[in-house]
């Protein structure tokens, strides 16, 4: 039952609702990873020393896979990922599936890419914890030809129709979650190689959003540009007369961009600071949220404030918690307090669950290592409600009695 009054400003404090899934182990285990993770130290010699191990061939698949794994992946098959799916949506959580290999650059590797995805649309049309599916273009594309497209490079022969396979894969995805009628997010990349990868997803939201958004682009806010582009991407596809998806996230490599740019000597498309990039995200959410019959929004934070923002933008429009054109999302091990509280009172929220062979997946796991650490106070909020909920299990178990109103542990 919703426990917050329609217009008043979400409180994410409870750790109660935040960490109900988790067993104690399970928690205690939590609590000891993201003290590790606080140190900046691990994060950034942890990669390339677990790199290295692998290279030599030292068993350290199954600690990672007991560790940092266990906590932000969903297991190392599509079959893996139902238990993980059921548990959060006992606490009325969806699930998001994302096959996160990344890596492999072969024909044979990008159409087993393809088929893998399609396996996780069809898996989640057929339950109901599993609200949508989610993938990057690089799994089914040549990154190096990407960007020698965006680069207004001249292509060969071989290269146009090795990238023209490749949308030929998106599109067999997108046509799938179509007739299945289960949405797809494509998610954003770095920006010399995005052009080509927003050309090919609004082609597919003209063509498979027709009668309601499945397909999904991704606005990442830390870039400046992207907010006119979102309002400019609103306004055609209002003109065309169809649905349009996007999920609106603040981006995830920032320190690559501007290393690039430095290293190129080209203006970084960053944003100036934070705080740049707070604005527009927030600005981001008001235009979705205005254009809800027409724009499906999925709002991907780890932010309180923001969370908070769309939660009273739909409260004082008076748009339903549950509308079907809206979902908060988080990453499977991180921000469960925000995660849970809203799905608590009401609110369609929603967990990226990736999944896939260790090895495969560890590029996305270094990135959620070193995001515990560049995002300011991550890890440190993270250990601060883990320990409030560990102490909190802790003192309700110690016997205690009542008396005028006060507590006396026995």
């Amino acid at each position: 039952m919703d426990s917050n009054p329609r217009g008043q400003k979400l409180d994410f404090s409870n750790t109660e609702f935040a960490f109900a899934y988790k067993s104690d182990a399970q928690l205690q285990r939590t609590f000891r990873l993201f003290k590790m993770l606080g140190s900046n130290f691990l994060s950034k010699v942890g990669p390339p020393l677990v790199t290295f191990a692998l290279k030599l061939g030292l068993p350290v698949q199954g600690i990672i896979r007991r560790t940092i794994f266990d906590i932000f992946c969903g297991g190392t098959s599509l079959e893996d990922t139902s238990d993980r799916s059921q548990e959060l949506f006992a606490s009325k959580v969806l699930t998001i599936l994302d096959y996160s290999v990344e890596g492999k650059s072969t024909e044979e590797s990008f159409n087993a890419t393809r088929d893998e995805i399609i396996r996780t649309v069809r898996h989640g049309a057929a339950d109901d914890a599993v609200a949508f599916s989610a993938m990057k273009v690089t799994g089914i594309a040549d990154a190096e030809l990407l960007a020698k497209r965006d680069a207004g490079r001249e292509l060969s022969k071989e290269e146009i129709a090795s990238l023209d396979r490749s949308k030929e894969r998106l599109k067999a995805v997108c046509k799938v979650a179509f007739e299945l009628g289960q949405p797809v997010f494509v998610d954003a990349e770095e920006s010399w190689i995005q052009k080509t990868i927003d050309v090919w997803t609004e082609e597919m939201m003209a063509e498979f959003n027709k009668q309601k958004p499945i397909v999904y682009q991704t606005v990442q806010m830390y870039r400046h540009d992207r907010l006119a582009y979102l309002k400019n991407l609103i306004a055609e596809s209002k003109k065309s007369g169809h649905f349009i998806g996007i999920k609106v996230v603040r981006g995830a490599y920032i320190e690559k961009e501007n290393a690039r740019a430095m290293e190129l000597g080209y203006g970084t498309p960053m944003q100036a600071n934070k705080a740049a990039t707070d604005r527009d995200y927030n600005a981001a959410l008001r235009e979705c949220i205005a254009n809800v019959d027409h724009v499906a929004l999925c709002a991907g934070t780890h932010n309180e404030e923001s969370a908070a923002l769309l939660a009273v933008l739909l409260d004082e429009k008076g748009i339903a918690r549950d509308h079907p054109h809206v979902v908060f999302a988080q990453l499977l091990g991180m921000s469960d307090h925000i995660s849970f509280n809203l799905a608590h009172n009401g609110y369609r929220s929603a967990k990226y669950l990736p999944y896939g062979p260790v090895k495969a997946v560890l590029p996305y796991l270094f990135r959620r290592a070193a995001e515990n650490t560049s995002i300011a106070g991550q890890s440190s909020r993270e250990v601060e409600l883990l320990r409030k909920e560990v102490q909190r299990r802790v003192c309700s178990e110690v016997p205690k009695i009542v008396f005028s109103g006060k507590v006396f542990p026995l």
